[in-house]
């Protein structure tokens, strides 16, 4: 046995109190006088003895009550398994309030028991203490030490949520809130299902001056399917021409699903876009193709059926179609006139001409692809905005002049990096392979197999071939040497040909069936796609067209009922926004700065951590956190708000001293009033 205050112990001396009392009890005694005494002599001497034996008992009784008391307050308790630490506490406790937790544990919500485990363990603790609670929302009003009163209330108001943590991040502000607190003892729990893909960081905890403890609750094991992810195959989506969009669907079980109906919601119509077969713990990849008929800002959803699971079945996104693809092309001199007759058959597109020596280098970010065509020299400016340009997103085609200086080409080329122009070969080739599996050309000929007239050169440059440029051929000559490559830098694309484009060297300008599509493809080809959709509890960073206003305004997003302020920064031309947790619900989100005037739509969606319902059991927990965490198995136990008292002061004995001291009062009191 211990005692949690052993200082009180010497209020034990107060026993010499009621002993003293005892032997110097002074009574005068009044003498009476009797004619004839002997009659009383043997009643005296009974009633002598009699006396001293109540007042021994009265005094034993006395002592005892005092004794017990005084143990009372020293607090006796017997150690259980764990070591009990004296002095004030700081306890924080984490609740799990993820869409798992909606799960089913026996016949509630594993929400709902966690929230009585919180309670439990609360009130298991003294007033004295301090108290955090904290869920995966992060709110500010959780990041400090409450009383014991508050922090129940905080328990009440717990509620389910998008946000989903790594735990070992939630261990961190757990611990950054103890360290505010100046108690001798800091204890976690981290009440959760814990689920495998956010519990991983647990393993590399070590931190031994917090009282770690994990309880971890169960629930049935249900199937999941979710939409993972979808993206268009091309970054530009075209007007009046389907657009291929891929989605990627998980099984997240551990069995076999057949039957999974995919739709589309577009348009205010539903579409449907197919039935899929998913093996366990596997993807599958479809294609819904989407018809886009005007220009501006589109929302779609795409949908799956399953159940019971539903929160990660929906996947929102949004996406915008220009008014058109703007296209420069740098000249040497004259605009190239065959350049100019392959864009104007497309209105879709916008061909502006430039000579190299009178560029505005401020206006490369308008448009989505750069023509270098015939420039003799390649100036350091252009050279370093170009790539610039590139690595932000931008594509560049490159076709050197006749006669080019070779050392500024090279050291352009060596930015990217990209292989290097060699001598100048009056030789004539032909082109004898198409790379049809990449972008540029992958869709473009129904039947790859037909004969294509492929173009011819009178004259080429030699490139080098260094590996480590890595690059991929487009066209390749019949002696296996390029002709057409393709090179990427940052997330834009380099493209170079190996001729002048000038039809006294080169063909491939007459030939319409290849030129064109290829001039089409670069143009959409940008490696920085702007994305459709964005994930809920992420630091996600919006960005949007800066528009300029004589007054002062900020930018608002305005969601299914919800309409807040982002944070914002203007950064060139772009207005960089930033959520900060402010969505919560899935669904569209409108920029605006006045009211009816949409600037752009974004596609919030739940994060897909919570897709994957895989669980540590308790045994697994143990293997993966080791000795230095504890793991309380709150499973079945109805006195699991005992357990916890047990574990953070032992098994309590100051009640029974109390009781003790009150029962031997109360015999004393009997004693005194019916022993005569």
């Amino acid at each position: 046995m211990e005692f949690l205050f052993p200082s009180f112990l010497w209020a034990l001396l107060a026993l010499a109190i009621p002993i003293i009392i005892h032997l110097f009890h002074f009574r005068r005694f009044k003498t009476v006088y009797f004619t004839n005494v002997r009659f009383l002599k043997e009643v005296k001497e009974e009633t002598s003895a009699r006396s001293k034996l109540r007042n021994l008992l009265v005094l034993a009784l006395r002592c005892l009550a005092l004794a017990f008391l005084v143990l009372a307050f020293a607090q006796p308790f017997i150690p259980r398994d764990v070591e009990v630490k004296t002095g004030a506490k700081a306890v924080s406790v984490f609740v799990d309030n993820s869409f798992s937790m909606e799960a089913l544990s026996q016949d509630v919500p594993l929400l709902e028991k966690a929230k009585q485990r919180a309670r439990e363990i609360i009130e298991a603790y003294s007033e004295e203490d301090r108290f955090q609670l904290l869920t995966n929302d992060f709110e500010g009003r959780h990041q400090r030490m409450v009383s014991k009163e508050d922090a129940l209330t905080f328990v009440e108001e717990l509620d389910i949520s998008p946000a989903v943590r790594d735990l070992n991040m939630v261990l961190t502000r757990q611990e950054q809130a103890l360290n505010t607190d100046d108690a001798e003892n800091k204890v976690s729990y981290l009440i959760s299902d814990f689920q495998r893909n956010v519990s991983e960081g647990l393993s590399s905890w070590t931190d031994t001056l917090t009282e770690v403890n994990l309880v971890p609750l169960q629930s049935v094991q249900e199937k999941n399917i979710s939409i993972d992810s979808a993206w268009f195959e091309a970054p530009v989506r075209l007007v009046n021409q389907t657009n291929p969009l891929l989605v990627r669907v998980r099984n997240w079980s551990n069995e076999d699903v057949e039957n999974i109906r995919l739709s589309l919601n577009y348009s205010g119509q539903v579409k449907p876009v197919g039935t899929l077969s998913i093996k366990a713990g596997e993807t599958v990849t479809d294609t819904a193709n989407i018809t886009i008929l005007k220009t501006g800002f589109h929302e779609a959803e795409l949908q799956i059926t399953d159940y019971p699971v539903q929160f990660d079945d929906s996947y929102y996104f949004t996406f915008s179609v220009a008014e058109e693809i703007n296209v420069l092309s740098i000249n040497e001199s004259a605009p190239n006139r065959f350049l100019s007759a392959a864009f104007s058959g497309a209105s879709y597109f916008k061909l502006d001409n430039a000579l190299s020596r009178n560029l505005d280098y401020s206006s490369f970010s308008n448009y989505e692809l750069i023509i270098l065509n015939d420039v003799k020299a390649v100036s350091s400016g252009l050279a370093s905005e170009l790539n610039q340009y590139v690595v932000n997103g931008g594509n560049v085609v490159v076709f050197p002049a006749f006669g080019a200086n070779v050392g500024t080409y090279n050291n352009f080329l060596n930015s990217f990096p990209a292989n290097n122009l060699g001598t100048f070969e009056q030789q004539a080739r032909s082109v004898g392979r198409i790379n049809t599996a990449e972008f540029v050309f992958n869709d473009v000929f129904e039947n790859r197999g037909a004969n294509l007239k492929l173009p011819t050169t009178q004259a080429n440059y030699k490139l080098s071939r260094f590996a480590s440029r890595k690059e991929e051929i487009l066209l390749t000559y019949r002696d296996g040497s390029p002709f057409m490559t393709k090179y990427q830098a940052g997330q834009g694309n380099f493209y170079l040909c190996a001729a002048p484009l000038s039809d006294e060297y080169n063909d491939l300008i007459r030939n319409g069936e290849i030129f064109v599509p290829m001039l089409f493809k670069m143009a959409i080809s940008s490696g920085k796609e702007a994305r459709i959709a964005y994930t809920i509890g992420k630091d996600e960073v919006l960005e949007a067209d800066h528009q300029i206003s004589e007054t002062e305004q900020v930018y608002k997003l305005r969601g299914t009922g919800d309409e807040f302020i982002p944070e914002q920064r203007i950064v060139g031309s772009k207005a960089i926004l930033g959520v900060n947790g402010q969505v919560e619900q899935a669904g569209y989100y409108n920029l605006f700065l006045n009211e009816g005037e949409t600037l752009a739509k974004y596609g919030f969606n739940f994060d897909r951590k919570e897709s994957d319902l895989q669980y540590y059991s308790e045994g697994d927990l143990k293997n993966l956190v080791g000795e230095h965490i504890n793991i309380i198995d709150a499973t079945a136990r109805a006195d699991f708000g005992q357990l916890i008292g047990e574990r953070s002061q032992g098994v309590v004995l100051w009640r029974w001293c109390l009781m003790l001291a009150l029962l031997f009062l109360a015999l004393e009191v009997l004693a005194l009033r019916f022993w005569k």
